[in-house]
């Protein structure tokens, strides 16, 4: 029986790139001379430490620019609010969301089920399993998922004959 996996996943590799690249572009750009701004990492977790809120701005444009060249999908970062931490410095904590939440899940399967399409959907944990009878009915709800979830990153992995 055909099958695919809906995931949201994404290559920590590639974001570790981008943060280092961001890194080196504050060093070396004029207008943050003299600055303390940085991006810091652990796994799944960016902090931004900037001199004032313009400037955190700035390096926030920075990251989601390189994230974007390196194929990482800007809607899986989730923002945090931005504190200020000693004087006028501030620090921002950024989530990078992975694995679909349970309510998202739940909501590709309610579109599924409500599309009328002789397919079976299953919660498997951080993804969903789509099975069904025919190839073209699992192409179908592949282009039904892409025009409904526009608002985080989906990827369509695993697909079997």
């Amino acid at each position: 029986m055909p099958s695919f996996d809906i995931v949201s996943e994404v290559d920590l590799q590639e974001v570790s790139n981008a943060v280092d690249q961001v890194n080196k572009e504050t060093k070396t750009r004029f207008d943050f001379k003299g600055s303390e701004a940085r991006v810091e990492q652990s796994d799944y977790t960016l902090a931004i430490f900037a001199d004032d809120e313009f400037k955190l701005g700035q390096v926030l444009d920075i990251l989601r620019a390189k994230l974007t060249k390196r194929q990482v999908d800007v809607r899986c970062l989730e923002m945090g609010h931005i504190e200020k931490i000693s004087g006028n410095k501030v620090k921002q904590q950024i989530i990078v969301k992975t694995g679909l939440e349970k309510e998202l899940a739940k909501k590709i399967i309610r579109l599924i089920k409500d599309s009328k399409s002789k397919v079976q959907a299953i919660i498997q944990g951080d993804l969903v399993r789509v099975s069904g009878a025919k190839r073209d009915m699992l192409q179908e709800v592949i282009q039904l998922i892409k025009k409904s979830v526009v608002d985080f990153p989906l990827q369509y992995q695993n697909f079997r004959d």
